[in-house]
């Protein structure tokens, strides 16, 4: 370990420190979870490199994704404000983010160096750099959204260089192609002999969507693809990280083009997400669909994988209380939610993306980070702690009946997530 991840290891030390003196007389059964959670992306994915960035693995596959990454290292901001060591690290992710987007603004995940892993047999524009080519919006939008809240927590302008500045320039410009998908877009994406899931149909140009305003997504953040065009909760995400791109562009840059043009996409993404993606249910009233074409065809339900529309209040699109989103809620946490599902240990949503059945630990972590019930938040505690089949950690996904049957041993963004929502919890 070098002396910056030494540092940087001290300083996560002292948050755990401080949380176990309140563990230890409010949920003693919490202590050697929230430790080795919270320690996990920081000891086994983190890797500070010889030119000042930082890539950080997802956990068991030896890439990053720029979502999983920025989600990673999320419990560690606030460390940033005062210790030089974790800045470092973080604004080193922000930078390997930023030439990662440069590089190829529709890949998701990428390697340390130009080596050739990952998915290199694809039909799409490779490169050794790059792992996987799945456009996913929120990968856009995760790197800005990094960026901003690390100002926010340092107030270090300094992060704000040539190379940010044409990273939120490529954001904004790859948004407004994806508007248009199916008459501008360059990209296409097909994977061979692989489940519907894992590729797009039509020639790799995906299902056809009329315009609304929305930005077109090929693949959801679970890295399945999209059954409509119009992912909504990543477009809910962009709207969030747009009104950023105004601030710096207006505040930092001063690029009047920049920042009149983010206003006007932002708008035209909420005017689309208002006029096409709010259904009424005859039992919850009017809510959000997850996907839409623009065509009048909707897709009712919600994936554990963030951005989700759980997770709104968490990306700071709307308030808890909004009426939408509380309908939206109820719709998503029952069985009317085709990926929601019961067993004895646990109820919570999961995904397509793992076996059916199967909860995610960061679906019941992200119920309780925008819940406003404290009986609801302990109930969510006691179900992630008897399902980590004895390992203290989070896994992908578990069997609700058989927690001993998961889905990945090492993935880093869950513990991450769980670590974010203790931290909060103890903060009530």
């Amino acid at each position: 370990m070098n002396t910056v991840m030494t540092a940087a290891h001290q300083a996560a030390l002292s948050v755990i420190e401080a949380a176990e003196k309140q563990l230890a007389s409010r949920k003693p059964e919490l202590l050697p979870l929230f430790r080795q959670c919270y320690l996990n992306t920081l000891q086994t994915t983190v890797n500070v490199l010889a030119d000042d960035t930082t890539f950080v693995i997802t956990g068991d596959i030896p890439a990053m994704w720029l979502r999983d990454s920025t989600a990673q290292i999320r419990p560690y901001l606030p460390l940033a404000k005062t210790d030089d060591a974790v800045r470092q690290i973080i604004a080193g992710l922000i930078r390997r983010q930023a030439r990662y987007l440069l590089l190829d603004p529709y890949a998701n995940a990428f390697n340390q160096e130009a080596n050739g892993n990952g998915h290199q047999s694809d039909k799409t524009t490779m490169s050794p750099w790059i792992w996987e080519r799945k456009y996913e919006l929120d990968s856009l939008c995760y790197p800005v959204q990094l960026l901003a809240q690390y100002y926010d927590l340092t107030g270090d302008a300094g992060i704000f260089d040539e190379q940010i500045h044409r990273m939120l320039q490529l954001v904004v410009a790859t948004m407004l192609t994806e508007q248009h998908h199916d008459d501008r877009s360059p990209y296409s994406f097909e994977r061979h002999d692989v489940v519907q899931s894992d590729t797009l149909p039509y020639a790799g140009h995906g299902t056809r969507t009329n315009f609304t305003g929305m930005v077109w997504s090929g693949f959801r953040p679970s890295d399945d693809a999209c059954k409509f065009g119009y992912l909504v909760p990543a477009n809910m995400f962009a709207v969030v990280i747009l009104g950023r791109v105004v601030e710096f562009a207006t505040d930092i840059y001063h690029d009047a083009v920049l920042a009149s043009t983010a206003k006007k996409l932002r708008e035209d993404i909420q005017f689309g997400i208002q006029t096409y993606a709010v259904v009424n249910h005859p039992r919850y009233g009017r809510m959000y669909a997850y996907e839409t074409d623009g065509y009048g065809n909707d897709n009712l339900m919600d994936d554990a994988n963030v951005p989700s529309l759980l997770s709104l209040p968490y990306l700071g699109y709307c308030a808890p209380d909004d009426p939408l989103y509380v309908n939206t809620r109820a719709f998503i946490l029952s069985a009317d939610n085709p990926y929601y599902f019961s067993g004895q240990y646990a109820r919570g949503i999961g995904s397509p993306h793992t076996p059916h059945g199967y909860i995610w630990p960061i679906g019941l972590t992200m119920q309780g980070l925008t819940s406003t019930s404290a009986d609801e938040q302990a109930s969510l505690i006691d179900m992630l702690v008897a399902t980590t089949a004895g390992t203290n950690f989070m896994h992908e996904s578990f069997h609700p009946d058989d927690p001993a049957q998961f889905t990945r041993s090492w993935f880093a963004w869950a513990n991450s997530l769980f670590s974010t929502f203790i931290l909060k919890w103890l903060e009530t």
